[in-house]
């Protein structure tokens, strides 16, 4: 059996890390399931592989992002519920729209790529 030796970047890492626990994986699994898949699919060529990595990236960069905002408008309600001054409701809104719009564009592009 063979164990190849491989290199990520601190943000490479950290998707690849995010991706296989989302597949209920080892890293070392999800790198060889990954690895194997594209393999056995060699009719792809890299710039479809490259732009469904961005796809993704965009999703959980979303996902990061939306869960943030959810978090401040949460804070925000919080706040306006005890009776306080909420000055930044308004932007906290727009933030979860803005991540929500990003998640749901990211979501798409990845439905159109691979088909429903």
């Amino acid at each position: 059996m063979r164990q190849p030796a491989t290199r990520f970047n601190e943000d490479e890492y950290a998707l690849i890390t995010s991706a296989a626990a989302q597949c209920n994986l080892s890293v070392a699994g999800f790198l060889a399931r990954s690895a194997l898949a594209a393999a056995r699919d060699l009719s792809r060529t890299s710039a479809e592989i490259a732009d469904e990595r961005e796809v993704i990236t965009a999703l959980f960069d979303s996902r990061r992002r939306l869960g943030w905002a959810g978090s401040n408008l949460n804070q925000a309600v919080k706040a306006l519920n005890s009776g306080a001054e909420v000055p930044h409701l308004e932007a906290a809104v727009a933030a979860v729209r803005r991540a929500a719009d990003a998640a749901h564009e990211a979501a798409t592009r990845l439905i159109e790529h691979h088909g429903p």
